[in-house]
Formats: structure tokens, C-alpha cells, sequence
């Protein structure tokens, strides 16, 4: 859809889970490099990768005879262990740290995920991303029996791949199966003999391409290839399929580039120390931030970040004010790596989980708190609320992104449109939601600016509700879909919906084919 289309309107459409800001998507990470310990180099690259996705992980090896699987719920460190890492051995990886945006967090839904063709060769595949097409594909899926029992659009992917390799291979079943898919999709598989790359026509979620000594590397980030000592070679583009194997590197095209990268990698969503599309985060966030500070100044005595996403643009909105920089707010490190619910009267508590401030730098003290987004309000809420009491006299907010107002469907889990603050308040309703003295937004044209990014190449839609890929009319979308289908599938039968196992160890995850 063309920047000056209608608006699409989402709302019924989407299916979140309850929380209060926006969740990641995914990390993928391959590797071909005979002699090397793939299985390593792939944790260390899902490690780097691990803010991108953290209910589940997993890592596919070959060693030119049989594809393995290892996958388990959990982080990276919490699913690999050193005994597991040298069980997988071989010449290719494929690995993948999930957070869901297609189906529900069980054992099967974890990736790879492993079909087997009718020839015999496994294929395993990690994707980034969230298809729009989904109850198209599932139909294809079912005609020709490509289901295994995980409801993600991912698993559907590797399915119709394996079935179209069965006398064409996967390198054409490849060319004949992605231009079917709509949406977007980072992809990492491999068989036996060869690892393959390709990213959407869009290019919507990022995936690069490196070198090592003795192989290469593709990954959702260029930090993934700096912790395993890859040189950066450049983007994997958009409409382009790579295959590696011992006779060297190859590409081609599956479909013509519209590129329309998604901004909120920028805001959020990836490492600082990423570059993406030749623009650093880092740089871009504090650029934002100066942008902030020249389009909402205030008079105040300490600029404070919420930490770690709004710490850059604190910075250049401290730089463009002239205002102090400080650190008001302490992180907890290690809230984010528990699956323990917390009691009632920790919950009651609320953001002291994950932030607590520091009393005496704040205490007296007019603020400006710099946060990347507003989604729910909860948070900010809670926030504000806490500064207040620790002895703040005034706090002022500033946001580095544009207000949210629609969500996401090509892979960041967003709130329903219906509870997304800044749909149904301007942002002055915002501000007296929130409790704060003031409230600015950075503008979406300053957004672009900072990433240095033609506006024409980037995905803005959950700023300005202009979806570059057509959604499906109804309600053939949502978290939840298939397994939705697949319910009134086997009510139909006159079946009831089995509960689907989950894996808890090594031996329930690891699969031969």
C-alpha cells in the first residue's frame, strides 16, 4: 500500500497478550564454516540476539549426513549447556531466540522448526518477522499435508518448502514457495549440504550477511556477527535468496525490492551497537533526541533516561538542551530472566520490579525523563508516580518516537489497537493520563530525519496507520489464527482440541529425522 492509500483499520484484527509496552520478535542466526564449532557459534550469536526473544531458543545443526534439533523454552544460556553445545556437531547452523508473535508459547512452537521432504533431507528454519497471509498458506498447507503440530506461520513456511522440495530441491522449491508469502519474513534454513538466507520484498526486519575465515555468517544484526568475529559484507536485500555451500556463496532473486524497513528497529528494537542499513542505532537514537529537545525544550535541572532504550536519546536531548544529563533511575539487570510470577504484593509494586530511583540525585530536582515509546501508559504512569514520591518537583516526558496508534503485523507484539493510549487521547490527554507536568513527542518527519533513511524505504505504519503490505479483510489475522483454525478444524471432525505437550529437556528437544 502506497503512502497516499486509505488507511486500513486493524483494530478487530489483532489478538495480544495483556503487558504494558512493546515486545520484541526474533533473532535468526546461520552459519557455514566446516572445521569450526558451528553449534558455539551459533549460541554466541543467539546470545547477542537474546533481546530480540526471550520465551524460547534453539539450534539446528548438519553435518552433511543428518539435521539435528535442539530447542527448549527459555533464554539462550538457560536452554544450552556445554554438554549439549558438543553434541551438535557439524558444518552449518541455523539459530533462533523467539518471542511470539504467531501462536502460543509451547515447546513445538519453538525454532527451528524441522520438516523432513519426501526424499528424505531435513530442513530446519528460523524465521524473524510475521506473515499477513497466514490462512491462505495453511489452506495449501493442509491439501498437501505440510502440518507437524506447531501453529506458527514459521512452521507453515518450512512445511511448504519441504513438500515443494520433494523433486526440485530446496534452492528452487525456495524460488516457487517465498513469492507466495505475504508479510514479513526473515528467513535462516538449511538441509543437509547448505545454508540459505532471503528477506521479504520489503525488507521489513533486518538480516546481514558476514564473513568469517573460513565461512559465513547470516544474522539478524550486525552485532551478532561482531561477537563471533565476523567482518561485515553487507544486508541481505530485500527479494533476495542466499545459498552457501561448498562450492561458495550464490544469490538470486525471488521477487523485485520495495524496500520499507521497519523505523522502530531504530526507536527500540535493536542492539545500540547495530547498524542498520549504514546508520548505527546509537547515532540515530541521540539524534533523536536532539531532534526532541529542539521541538519540545523545557526549563528544567536534569535530564534522566528510562533505562537502557531511552539512555541515547537522553543524551543528545542533554547535548541539544544544555540541560545536565544524570542518572535518575537504576535498572534491575536480571528482571527479564525469570519465568517466576511475582506474589501479589510485589505486583503491587509494579515498575520497582525492573526500576527503582536514586533518591538523592532526583530529590528537588525539576525533570526531564526520556523514555523510546508510549504504548499502553502503564508504565509512564507508574513512573511518574514513583519520581513524585521520591521527591521530584516536577517531571517532564519525552518521548523518541512519534505516538503509537495502530499495531504492528509484520512482528512486533504491540497492544491491541483498542489499548493503545494515544488512539482513542491526544497528547495532552496522554499527559494528565500519565500524571506528568508535560509531555512531547518527537514528530515522525524528525524520526526519519534522524535515521537517515529515505522516508519512501522505511514502514511507519504503527505511527501513521499506513501499512505497506495489505492486510486480509476479516479476521483472518491475529496471534492466535491458527490454532483458532485448527479448533474449529477438529470441531468439525467432531474432535476435541488435544492439549499440545511441551518439551522440558534435553531429551524431549532433541529430534533426528
Amino acid at each position: 500500500m502506497g503512502n497516499d492509500e486509505p488507511r486500513q483499520d486493524p483494530d478487530r484484527r489483532d489478538d495480544r497478550e495483556d503487558y504494558a509496552g512493546p515486545r520484541e520478535e526474533c533473532g535468526v542466526f546461520g552459519v557455514w564454516a566446516p572445521g569450526e564449532e558451528v553449534a558455539k557459534l551459533a549460541y554466541f550469536g543467539l546470545y547477542a540476539l537474546q533481546h530480540r526473544g526471550q520465551e524460547a531458543a534453539g539450534i539446528a545443526v548438519s553435518d552433511g549426513s543428518q539435521v539435528l534439533v535442539f530447542k527448549d523454552l527459555g533464554l539462550v544460556s538457560q536452554v544450552f549447556d556445554e554438554q549439549v553445545l558438543s553434541s551438535l556437531t557439524g558444518h552449518i547452523a541455523v539459530g533462533h531466540c523467539r518471542y511470539s508473535t504467531t501462536g502460543s508459547t509451547t515447546w513445538e512452537n519453538a525454532q527451528p522448526t524441522f520438516h523432513t521432504t519426501a526424499a528424505g533431507s531435513g530442513l530446519a528454519l528460523g524465521h524473524n518477522g510475521n506473515l499477513v497471509n497466514t490462512a491462505e498458506l495453511l489452506i495449501q498447507a493442509r491439501k498437501i499435508g505440510a502440518r507437524n503440530g506447531a501453529t506458527t506461520d514459521s512452521d507453515l513456511i518450512t512445511g511448504l518448502l519441504a513438500a515443494a522440495a520433494a523433486d526440485i530441491g530446496i534452492e528452487n522449491a525456495a524460488q516457487r514457495v517465498l513469492p507466495r508469502l505475504r508479510g514479513a519474513f526473515s528467513l535462516v534454513f538449511c538441509d543437509e549440504d547448505t545454508l540459505y538466507a532471503a528477506r521479504d520484498p520489503h525488507g521489513v526486519r533486518p538480516l546481514v550477511l558476514g564473513r568469517l575465515e573460513r565461512g559465513w555468517v547470516v544474522a539478524s544484526e550486525t552485532a551478532a556477527l561482531d561477537i563471533v568475529g565476523a567482518s561485515f559484507v553487507r544486508e541481505v536485500e530485500p527479494g533476495e535468496l542466499l545459498a552457501i555451500d561448498p562450492d561458495g556463496l550464490r544469490s538470486s532473486r525471488f521477487a523485485s525490492p520495495e524496500p520499507k524497513g521497519c523505523v522502530f528497529e531504530y526507536v527500540y528494537l535493536a542492539r545500540p551497537d547495530t547498524t542498520i542499513a549504514g546508520r548505527g542505532v546509537h547515532a540515530t537514537r541521540v539524534e533523536i533526541g536532539r531532534r526532541l529537545a529542539k521541538e519540545h525544550p523545557v526549563e528544567a535541572d536534569l535530564v534522566i533516561p528510562v533505562p537502557e532504550s531511552g539512555t541515547p536519546a537522553a543524551i543528545g536531548y542533554a547535548e541539544a538542551s544544555g540541560i545536565p544529563y544524570g542518572k535518575g533511575l537504576v535498572k534491575n539487570a536480571y528482571v527479564g530472566r525469570t519465568f517466576i510470577q511475582p506474589s501479589q504484593t510485589i505486583r503491587q509494586l509494579g515498575i520497582r520490579l525492573k526500576l527503582n530511583p536514586l533518591r538523592d540525585v532526583i530529590r528537588g530536582k525539576r525533570l526531564v525523563v526520556v523514555d523510546d515509546s508510549i504504548v499502553r501508559g502503564n508504565t509512564q504512569r507508574a513512573l511518574v508516580r514513583m519520581l513524585r514520591e521520591a521527591g521530584a518537583i516536577e517531571v517532564h516526558v519525552r518521548i523518541a518516537s512519534p505516538p503509537v496508534r495502530w499495531p504492528c503485523f509484520y512482528g512486533i507484539d504491540f497492544a491491541s489497537r483498542a489499548e493503545l493510549i494515544a488512539n482513542g487521547a491526544g497528547v495532552d490527554g496522554i499527559r494528565r493520563c500519565i500524571g506528568a507536568d508535560s509531555l512531547g513527542y518527537v514528530s515522525l518527519d524528525n524520526l526519519i530525519a534522524a535515521s537517515e533513511q529515505p522516508a519512501s524505504r522505511l514502514c511507519t505504519a504503527c505511527f501513521d496507520g499506513r501499512y505497506p503490505i495489505p492486510l486480509p479483510a476479516g479476521e483472518s489475522i491475529g496471534k492466535h489464527l491458527l490454532e483458532e483454525l485448527d479448533g474449529v478444524e477438529r470441531g468439525i471432525a467432531g474432535d476435541a482440541a488435544p492439549a499440545l505437550p511441551v518439551g522440558t529437556g534435553a531429551e524431549d528437544a532433541l529430534h533426528r529425522p
